[in-house]
């Protein structure tokens, strides 16, 4: 009777929530808010929740999408709050729309990612990205399902750029990469763009850096620009 498309935002301590556990709290959520989602035929009928471009486990998100599929048309505001109240706080329910037109998840061309770095001054991490996009290729090497893959980052990456702020974390300086991804296959994640930069000057920083998604959407290839996938029009979200 009705898709909605949903955007949610994976915060604060949440951001170590895996996906397959997201995907249990969210059913959880769905009971107990009362939305009436449809089900799939046959013997092991599972709730119709398809969810795109999911964030790798330990990175925060501002543009987690899913889509799902009820039984009765429901005022999209009513279950977003609904839903928004079920799940725990850091999981936070953000938009709900009504679902136009198929292949979602092709609309999910790109990311963009803000890496905040504690310990590394802009420069010294500016130095690093420069010698980062001055290569022509830079490849990685990560273990999958599929055993260990050596792939390309540099060419994946449309856009990458020191903030001139520096934030201060624990008394100390905090250089913040913004770069926007186009999503490949195999995907390129913010750690491969992290080892990738890394691997051109020796970077090394002294702490863990924090990743945040903070849009995914549409790819404006002239602008490098990602647009809101929910919005009918353009739309530009994350210049």
């Amino acid at each position: 009777m009705q898709r909605l498309r949903i955007r949610f935002a994976k915060r604060g301590r949440l951001r170590f929530t895996s996906h397959r556990d997201f995907q249990r709290a969210l059913e959880r959520a769905v009971r107990r808010a009362g939305v009436p989602v449809a089900y799939s035929a046959g013997f092991s009928p599972h709730p119709r929740i398809s969810y795109a471009g999911a964030a790798p486990t330990g990175a925060a998100s501002e543009a987690e999408y899913l889509e799902i599929a009820l039984t009765r048309v429901e005022d999209p505001e009513r279950v977003r709050a609904a839903l928004d109240a079920a799940l725990p706080d850091g999981l936070d329910v953000l938009a709900v729309v009504p679902a136009e037109g198929a292949g979602f998840a092709e609309r999910l061309q790109a990311s963009h990612w803000q890496i905040e770095m504690p310990g590394l001054g802009a420069a010294e991490l500016g130095a690093a990205v420069d010698a980062f996009l001055a290569r022509g290729t830079v490849e990685v090497q990560r273990r999958t399902k599929s055993g260990l893959r050596t792939f390309d980052v540099r060419g994946a990456v449309v856009v990458a750029e020191v903030a001139d702020r520096v934030a201060q974390v624990d008394g100390g300086p905090c250089a913040i990469l913004r770069v926007v991804v186009r999503h490949t296959t195999p995907a390129v994640r913010p750690d491969d763009v992290l080892t990738a930069v890394r691997s051109q000057a020796d970077l090394a920083p002294p702490s863990p850096p924090r990743m945040t998604r903070l849009a995914q959407g549409p790819l404006d290839g002239t602008s490098g620009a990602v647009a809101d996938p929910l919005a009918p029009g353009p739309g530009v979200v994350g210049a």
